[in-house]
């Protein structure tokens, strides 16, 4: 995983998301600021809607918290579907 990891990470380099330091996982965090100042769950469906990228607002995983400008990422997919994600972010 830490290659598909250290892969994804170099694919979407360039990009106006910033990946947070995250470790033993299958996950990335990305902050979207540069991007949006919207909330997490709604720049998720943006994403998907707009771009077809699926990711998870952090939201979901707080309660009684406001979330901050975050979205995890899996990225334990196959290369070519990490090259096409990769791709429709760097556009956002």
């Amino acid at each position: 995983y830490q290659a598909k990891r250290d892969r994804f990470l170099a694919l979407v380099s360039g990009s106006r998301l910033r990946p947070l330091p995250c470790a033993g996982t299958y996950f990335v965090l990305m902050d979207y600021t540069d991007v949006s100042n919207t909330g997490d769950r709604e720049m998720a469906m943006r994403l998907l809607e707009h771009h077809g990228v699926a990711s998870i607002p952090t939201s979901a995983f707080l309660y009684g918290s406001e979330a901050p400008p975050v979205l995890r990422f899996c990225f334990a997919k196959q290369d070519v579907t990490l090259e096409r994600a990769a791709e429709r972010l760097r556009a956002v």
